[in-house]
C-alpha cells in the first residue's frame, strides 16, 4: 500500500542474490519527509542518549580523536588517546612535537604515518591561522589538513552546538537501505538528509543511525527481525525481504 497516500511501491526488481534495488521506491518529497520523521522518532526511542563514543574534553581533543578514528574503531582510539593527550595535551604541543613522537603515540590506531602528518599539519595551521583555537565554522574547519565534512560535522554537533550531520559508512549504508538517499557520495547523502530533517535533528539522527548500523542493521547480516522501524523501511538491498510499506497505525 502507499505510505501517507503519496508513496507507491511497485513490484521490486531483484538482483541475482535476491536483494531488492531502490528503483521500485517512488514517493514524493513530502512523503519522504514524513517517513524520515517516523524513522527518526523510532530511532530516538531506541537510542535516546545517542552520542559520539570517542572520549575527549576539549575541542582540540575531539578533533584529534576524530582524525584518529578513520579506519579504526572508537574503542581502540579511546585506548590510545589518554597517553597521547597526557604527552601532547594542547594544539601548540602537538605542533611543536617531533613527527616521530606523534607516530609512536598513535601507532595502535593504524595508518599512523599519514595520521601523524595530518595531526601535526592541522595543529600548525590552527596555531598560525586561528591563534591556537579550533575554528567553529564549517568553512574554516574544512581548510585544515585532514579535516573533511564528516570530521567537521562531528565538531559542530558535539562541541560547538551547531547542526552537524555526520555521514560515515553506517549512515551511508542505512540511508541507502532506508530509501532516504540513493546517492553513494557522502556529501550528496548529507545534502539529501538535511532536506528531510530539521537542523536540530541532524546530529542526533546521524548518531542514532551509526548505533543502529553497528548493533542491528549490519552490513552483512542486517537484523531486520530486531528492528523497530520496519513499517517505514523498504529494506533496499536486503536479500529475500518483502516490501513493508504499511499505512501508519
Amino acid at each position: 500500500m502507499a505510505y501517507g497516500g503519496a508513496a507507491r511501491l511497485d513490484r521490486a526488481p531483484v538482483k541475482r542474490n535476491g536483494a531488492r534495488t531502490g528503483r521500485h521506491l517512488r514517493e514524493s518529497q513530502k512523503a519522504r519527509i514524513a517517513r524520515a520523521a517516523r524513522i527518526s522518532a523510532g530511532l530516538a526511542r531506541l537510542y535516546p542518549e545517542a552520542r559520539i563514543s570517542l572520549d575527549f574534553t576539549t575541542p582540540w581533543q575531539c578533533l584529534v580523536a576524530t582524525i584518529l578514528s578513520a579506519q579504526c574503531t572508537d574503542e581502540r582510539v579511546n585506548r590510545t588517546t589518554p597517553e597521547l593527550f597526557r604527552k601532547l595535551p594542547e594544539v601548540r604541543t602537538m605542533a611543536e612535537a617531533p613527527l616521530e613522537e606523534i607516530q609512536r603515540l598513535i601507532q595502535p590506531t593504524g595508518f599512523f604515518r599519514q595520521k601523524s602528518k595530518a595531526l601535526k599539519a592541522t595543529a600548525c595551521a590552527i596555531v598560525q591561522r586561528f591563534g591556537g583555537e579550533v575554528p567553529t565554522l564549517m568553512e574554516d574547519l574544512l581548510t585544515l589538513p585532514g579535516v573533511g565534512r564528516k570530521t567537521a560535522n562531528v565538531l559542530l554537533g558535539h562541541v560547538f552546538n551547531q547542526p552537524g550531520l555526520v555521514v560515515d559508512t553506517h549512515v551511508r549504508r542505512l540511508s541507502l537501505r532506508l530509501g532516504l538517499a540513493h546517492e553513494r557520495d557522502p556529501d550528496a547523502i548529507e545534502g539529501k538528509l538535511q532536506k528531510l530533517l530539521p537542523p536540530d535533528d541532524w546530529t542526533p539522527f546521524s548518531m542514532r543511525l551509526i548505533l543502529h548500523g553497528r548493533r542491528i542493521f549490519r552490513a552483512r547480516s542486517p537484523g531486520c527481525d530486531e528492528c523497530l522501524v520496519p513499517p517505514v523501511c523498504p529494506r533496499i538491498g536486503v536479500s529475500n525481504s518483502k516490501p513493508v510499506f504499511d499505512p501508519p497505525p
